[in-house]
């Protein structure tokens, strides 16, 4: 589960709304040996199906990151216990630092290193905000996608604030 969080972790450490408004600091600190805890209202876990199950109020911590979801579903392989899936549904919402993502369900996949957050997905960093149907980001590239999924009625929608602004934004 370490691995798998680490992942969800560099998404904000890396998430472009940060490359696209002015230059702020991205802690690079390295997360692998801090200790997860996870806190629910219950936990089932199968080992035959290579599953952990945490449900109500779920909160996952890891450092300075902090991952809340209604249900949160941790897949692991056959072979060697390694996380391969985490699935986090419902009132998904991930802090780190000043960046916030939103959505109705959140998937990490370790084999492709891909996040994908879908239903009404968003992130948001100060008064800066990037949304669309799908929003997903390549852990080992450092790359992001935002979709509109092919329906012509959706839009990406990027909120972009003048430097300016945000420096006048902490004046009293």
């Amino acid at each position: 589960m370490k691995s798998a969080c680490i992942c969800i972790v560099l998404f904000f450490v890396w998430f472009p709304v940060s490359a696209l408004s002015a230059p702020a600091a991205v802690s690079s600190k390295d997360r692998s040996g801090m200790p997860i805890t996870v806190k629910s209202n219950e936990m089932n876990a199968d080992n035959s199906a290579k599953t952990a199950v945490f449900s109500g109020k779920v909160v996952a911590k890891q450092g300075d990151v902090t991952i809340f979801s209604d249900k949160l579903v941790v897949s692991y392989a056959d072979k060697g216990g390694d996380v391969e899936k985490i699935e986090a549904f419902g009132n998904v919402r991930i802090v780190q630092m000043k960046r916030t993502g939103f959505s109705d369900q959140a998937v990490y996949e370790s084999a492709t290193g891909r996040i994908v957050l879908t239903g009404s997905p968003r992130v948001v960093q100060g008064d800066d905000s990037i949304s669309g149907k799908i929003i997903t980001y390549y852990v080992n590239d450092e790359k992001s996608y935002v979709t509109n999924d092919g329906d012509p009625k959706a839009r990406v929608e990027a909120v972009i604030n003048p430097a300016a602004r945000k420096k006048d934004a902490g004046k009293p």
